[in-house]
């Protein structure tokens, strides 16, 4: 007898489970279908959603062998011949670039990461109502330029903040076929060449006195055995979408976890009591001193584990497979959901309760492999993962050790939940008062 066929994934009948239901209120359809449907659910034809653990880490594993991902936002950066970086060569630069975006080489680099940290807590304006999300990606911005670019980061600092720009509107922009010329699609055009061409004057520059430098720029622009000198065109490639990621996703995540500071002030004490470690120079941080914030990296995950920004990652079947038993066939759209699968009590107990100290409990949440995807993983998971816990490490116990913090007084909500492209705490707005016995604080 022939294998029987197995059945598609169930959905949620009638207009809860339809597209307008999804499109009104996505975080919560996704919670109600994993409750009612189970680990892997059917949003319509084609389109399935990955809910729990499991299977989210089998999609985002399997990717490259038999899911791929959608097309990148920023086109190819293309060389004066007009062909673009191949395969080959993309490789030649994802490999470039993780030698300065591996944990052990972005814990060499905590000096660099600190000193914006610190200036973002010392400089909050102090007791007035503060619009958070722009705030962390000025600062957030520096942070990662002085990272890629260090001694160049001011000529750069500017180009890539309009391309992040662009990219974010780009995204809240009304899809339509990738051919149309959209008033968006054409800015994010216009700004990526900005951006292309004011890292070549630095390429081009530092090549020709013959000083690459010591940040990830100059990592790239030195040879290596594997594959040589990389053409100017394959760093610029390599570069452009890393430079955006390292403010778009570390800017959400501080408004979450910030809001988490304000609404839950005895865990901000231990906080504060834990940040007392670090020295007063923020140049003069080291791993060491990041290490040993560990009450400050368990609010962090606990507050990612809530929140992720990235709650939703978009995969396309590249061959028949299945998925928890279900049949997936080439085409097939999966959405891995890290919001529903890090909710999951079998995975993280009383998971609507925010529980820090879970993260420190040798038998908690932390023991299960594939259970923290807010990066996602395997072959396409975030690269500047590291990066971005140091960065949102130091930002939490900078703040915290120099402020309280507050929602605005009143009984509206501060912000309003925004899940189009990313799960961010839009409008958000905070208060801040000097906690005694901190760093002096300037507005």
């Amino acid at each position: 007898m022939g294998r029987a066929e197995q059945p598609q994934p169930p959905r949620l009948p009638g207009r809860e489970g339809g597209s307008a239901a999804w499109h009104r209120d996505r975080l919560g359809a996704a919670v109600r279908a994993a409750r009612a449907c189970g680990d892997v659910w059917q949003l319509r034809a084609g389109v399935y959603v990955a809910a729990a653990a499991g299977p989210c880490e089998t999609v985002l594993r399997r990717t490259t062998y038999e899911y791929t991902t959608a097309p990148g936002t920023f086109r190819p950066v293309r060389r004066a011949g007009g062909r673009p970086p191949g395969p080959q060569e993309r490789a030649y630069g994802h490999a470039a670039r993780m030698r300065t975006l591996r944990p052990k080489a972005v814990a060499a680099r905590i000096g660099v990461i600190a000193p914006g940290a610190a200036e973002f807590a010392a400089g909050w304006p102090q007791d007035r109502d503060v619009e958070v999300l722009p705030r962390a990606q000025r600062v957030l911005a520096r942070i990662g330029c002085r990272y890629l670019f260090s001694g160049d980061a001011d000529a750069m600092l500017a180009a890539g903040a309009g391309l992040a720009a662009a990219r974010e509107g780009m995204i809240r922009s009304w899809p339509l076929p990738g051919w149309a010329p959209t008033p968006a699609r054409r800015s994010l055009a216009r700004q990526q060449a900005v951006f292309a061409a004011g890292l070549r004057r630095v390429i081009e520059r530092r090549r020709a006195a013959g000083r690459p430098g010591d940040d990830l720029l100059g990592r790239m622009l030195r040879p290596s055995a594997p594959y040589g000198l990389l053409p100017t065109a394959v760093v610029i490639d390599s570069l452009t979408a890393l430079t955006v990621a390292t403010v778009e996703t570390p800017t959400r995540a501080v408004g979450w976890i910030l809001l988490a500071l304000a609404r839950h002030p005895e865990a901000a004490d231990r906080l504060a009591a834990e940040a007392r470690l670090l020295p007063d120079d923020p140049a003069a941080v080291t791993s060491a001193h990041l290490a040993a914030l560990r009450h400050t990296q368990a609010l962090v995950r606990e507050v990612l584990r809530l929140y992720p920004p990235n709650w939703l990652l978009e995969r396309t079947a590249t061959r028949r497979t299945e998925l928890a038993g279900h049949p997936v066939a080439p085409g097939t759209t999966v959405l891995v959901c890290p919001y529903t699968a890090h909710r999951d009590a079998r995975e993280h107990p009383a998971p609507d309760e925010f529980r820090p100290e879970r993260w420190l409990d040798p038998a908690g949440s932390l023991v299960t492999p594939g259970v923290f995807l807010p990066f996602g993983t395997g072959p396409r998971s975030c690269e500047g993962t590291a990066l971005a816990l140091a960065e949102l490490t130091l930002i939490t116990a900078e703040t915290a050790r120099r402020l309280h913090l507050h929602e605005p007084p009143g009984p509206a909500a501060g912000h309003r939940v925004d899940t189009l492209g990313a799960l961010t705490p839009t409008g958000l707005r905070l208060r801040a008062t000097p906690r005694r016995g901190g760093p002096a604080s300037h507005a």
